[in-house]
């Protein structure tokens, strides 16, 4: 005799931005879904994100702003499901919004109202949710998968995994995902913290005395350059900025940063002319906060009036300020990182519905996947975008 046809069509592990809208979306379509979480609620980083108000996209939204090894990988999906097309379910939700720099847009109020809308969209799809569930074994037999989760046991013929990665680990993140993966035959790139704050040492430990100061900066690390605000801390550098290219830094690379972008090259000998009675110490602290104004100055020991100071002098300071090295021993880990690098291979993948080429039924989407944007909604919009393409899918 036949088996009898699986209770569920489909079985998505992890509750957070990716699984939510994979599972809205394919209970909408009909799909019998069941959605598990060893969280007690859904949608925890949601909950933290953009300061509690939930930075959750960006309208400057494209491909050339992620980091994978395959750079076209992420097209299909974002190009499918744009910034636009959440806005409008954010919108129809009478969620108000605004748009702050960059691009980035958050709620008014709090990111509380995207969880519940993403839990009213699962109900409309009578989504099954189970959370504080942790998934003790998966396994997979005669085209379906085998889900035992809190001492229950469900099956489904498709399996997505949305349990991201080990950013963050207080909120309870691991690399359960990537297990999961190997364990079907994906292959994995290197997992590593990204949009993470940079740990320094040696002379380089001297601006922890600087801790608390931020100024608007130039970061370059290679090829990339970010325009923000950089963030001296006890430990060493963070700040919108420091975040952004600490996703592109590897370890033993130097990051650059020019503290005065908005000046001329040879704003010192200008000054030198207009005010020669003026110190450095002087028209650095009119450009920057005092104490780092006072600490570059320091490092520069250029004494004296500017009048009496060379040319030369005053050249290779203003091109020391402009291209500032530091080499960061490290940074700050997945305990700090907002999101992680790497991930589950797209090489496995297609990138029309994030299933997997090897095993049909299996799906992988959002920060588990080795997908990861700039900061600023972007990683969110991937969570939107490869959650929709998946529960298309389905």
């Amino acid at each position: 005799m036949p088996s009898p046809p699986a209770p569920y069509d489909a079985i998505i592990l992890g509750a957070g931005a990716a699984g939510l809208m994979c599972a809205a979306v394919a209970g909408q379509r009909g799909r019998r879904v069941l959605l598990i979480d060893h969280a007690e609620a859904p949608g925890k980083k949601i909950l933290i994100s953009g300061g509690g108000r939930c930075n959750f996209t960006n309208i400057h939204t494209a491909p050339d702003r992620y980091l994978s090894q395959n750079p076209h990988f992420a097209r299909s999906a974002l190009s499918r499901y744009t910034a636009q097309d959440f806005l409008a379910l954010v919108e129809s939700h009478g969620i108000a919004w605004h748009e702050k720099t960059l691009g980035q847009l958050f709620c008014d109020g709090s990111a509380r109202q995207i969880v519940a809308m993403l839990l009213e969209e699962c109900a409309k799809g009578a989504v099954e949710l189970r959370c504080g569930q942790g998934v003790s074994e998966v396994d997979h037999a005669d085209g379906l998968f085998r889900v035992l989760a809190g001492g229950q046991s469900a099956t489904a013929p498709a399996l997505v995994i949305a349990t991201g990665g080990p950013s963050i680990p207080k909120m309870g993140a691991t690399g359960f995902a990537y297990e999961l993966g190997r364990r079907f035959g994906l292959k994995i790139v290197q997992p590593r913290p990204a949009l993470v704050p940079l740990t320094l040492s040696g002379a380089d430990a001297l601006f922890r005395d600087l801790s608390g100061v931020s100024t608007p900066v130039v970061a370059r690390c290679g090829k990339m350059a970010f325009r923000e605000a950089a963030l001296f801390t006890h430990r060493g550098l963070s700040g919108p900025a420091i975040l952004q290219i600490s996703s592109y830094w590897k370890h033993g690379e130097d990051i650059a940063i020019d503290y005065l972008p908005d000046h001329a090259a040879d704003w010192l000998l200008i000054a030198k002319r207009t005010s020669p009675r003026a110190t450095v110490r002087r028209v650095l602290r009119h450009a920057l906060p005092e104490r780092l104004a006072d600490a570059l100055d320091a490092r520069l020991a250029l004494a004296g009036d500017l009048g009496n100071l060379s040319d030369r002098a005053l050249g290779a300071a203003q091109a020391r300020l402009a291209d500032w090295r530091f080499t960061p021993t490290g940074s700050e880990g997945f305990a700090k990182a907002e999101v992680t690098a790497g991930g589950i291979d797209t090489d496995g993948l297609s990138s029309r519905t994030m299933e997997s080429r090897r095993l049909p039924g299996l799906y992988a989407i959002g920060e588990a996947v080795d997908v990861t944007g700039w900061l600023g909604g972007y990683n969110f919009q991937w969570a939107w975008a490869s959650a929709r393409a998946a529960g298309e899918a389905l």
